[in-house]
């Protein structure tokens, strides 16, 4: 049985500080002092359920993710959700239940019909399917809230928070902020049985959190293979060391831009590469694997998977 014994330590950038989380399961006690060995699972167990619900998250937790990773974006009426897409078409019923409330975009050469999740209320959104699409045995599964999220993770996961297109909605963070206060989350070590990080791929978005609302909350930037050249030089990041305490790099940037991980590293980065996944996996025999190379030999400190059940064991 794994005994929940978990220590998470984030080095602070913006403020020359180190933090200390709390809490991380039992495949953590070997890890190096001061690393930790995070088990992130992405969207939830979305291999096994409908990502960004409360079955995923409720999963993950079950199978022993130390965080859950969830999309935090906006509704019509500014109350925050979890949804990966701008858009509801691909996790939801709203073709069914809203047939008219398109908009028709350009994407490419082609004019698409997409049913954007800031043209819908909280009350609307309550009212689509966002499990039957996975699977017919979460029918009638819900959108979730920021704060319904919470409350289901708490004392039972972290919280691995990801602002998706925060430049769409002015203001999230402060809002963010705002629930996490609410819920008295927002400080380091609030509730050492659910600590609470943030990232995002908006650079501008995590310089708000860390300097205009002052968080002392852990920060990761998100960084693509696109852009990993400008941000992973040694002016990239020194300039992400200002507001960021770690990195979540595409997995793919290993093998291409492995000295300035190894820069990040020394620079007391967290480095917590995504997305693992058993669907997916390329030269190696499976997800399991693929991650323990990505642990050992790259010694990164945590991996983000739709697979949490499928982290391995420490050699």
């Amino acid at each position: 049985m794994s005994i929940p014994v978990r220590i998470v330590a984030a080095s602070l950038a913006a403020f020359g500080c180190v933090t200390a989380l709390a809490t991380v399961t039992a495949h953590n006690q070997n890890a190096p002092a001061g690393r930790p060995r995070w088990n992130v699972a992405h969207r939830g167990a979305s291999a096994y359920a409908p990502e960004n619900t409360i079955p995923a998250f409720r999963l993950a937790a079950e199978q022993g993710a130390d965080f859950v990773e969830f999309d935090v974006q906006l509704s019509k009426d500014r109350q925050i959700v979890c949804l990966h897409d701008n858009s509801l078409e691909r996790t939801t019923d709203v073709e069914e239940v809203f047939p008219d409330r398109f908009r028709t975009v350009s994407e490419g050469a082609q004019a698409v019909r997409r049913w954007m999740l800031d043209d819908f209320t909280l009350a609307e959104l309550r009212r689509l399917d966002a499990g039957t699409w996975f699977d017919p045995k979460f029918r009638g599964t819900r959108i979730p809230t920021f704060g319904e999220t919470i409350d289901a993770l708490r004392g039972r996961s972290g919280l691995f928070i990801e602002l998706k297109t925060p430049e769409r909605y002015e203001g999230i963070e402060r809002l963010i902020m705002a629930e996490l206060e609410a819920k008295g989350l927002a400080t380091p070590g609030a509730d050492p049985r659910t600590p609470v990080l943030l990232q995002s791929f908006t650079a501008s978005s995590l310089q708000i959190l860390a300097g205009a609302l002052g968080t002392k909350l852990p920060i990761h930037f998100l960084v693509s293979a696109r852009d990993a050249g400008p941000w992973l030089s040694t002016e990239g990041l020194a300039k992400m060391k200002a507001f960021a305490t770690g990195v979540s790099p595409e997995k793919t940037i290993f093998a291409t831009h492995a000295d300035g991980l190894k820069r990040a590293r020394e620079m007391g980065l967290l480095v917590t590469p995504y997305t693992f996944r058993a669907s997916a996996v390329k030269g190696y025999p499976d997800v399991r694997a693929e991650m323990a190379d990505y642990l050992e030999r790259f010694t990164v400190d945590g991996v983000i998977t739709d697979n949490p059940d499928q982290l391995p064991p420490r050699r």
